[in-house]
């Protein structure tokens, strides 16, 4: 009988690269899972614990963004106070400078007087 010449032998250093430690052998013997969980991982258990773990993300997630939030908030409202204040000031000057007394004041210089007597509305015929 003739030898198979169709499939190729596999040597013996690929199998024992196979059959060597991966990851998830290496995380097995530093965690010492198998004095927890016996032989191995249970499969059903994983799904429930990865939504576990997305949900503790989320709400991470969400906190780290409303503290933010809340920060910047602050910073504004900070901003918006000296604005109003700033707001509050030049109204009150400009206030001041509008009076008749203080127009009058300012227009002296230039030989401008204040009249005395008050304006007197003309009347056009038709």
């Amino acid at each position: 009988m003739k030898q198979n010449t169709f499939r190729k032998k596999v040597k013996q250093g690929a199998a024992q690269r196979r059959s060597g430690k991966n990851i998830f052998t290496l995380i097995e013997e530093k965690l010492n899972v198998k004095g927890i969980l016996g032989d191995g991982i249970p499969v059903q258990f994983v799904p429930p614990f990865l939504y576990v773990a997305l949900l503790a993300l989320i709400y991470i997630w969400s906190n780290h963004r409303a503290e933010n939030l809340i920060r910047k908030i602050e910073v504004v409202q900070l901003e918006v106070e000296d604005l109003r204040a700033d707001v509050t000031t030049l109204e009150a000057e400009y206030m001041l400078s509008s009076k008749q007394s203080e127009v009058a004041r300012k227009i002296a210089p230039l030989g401008i007087v204040e009249i005395s007597e008050p304006p007197v509305k003309i009347k056009a015929k038709k």
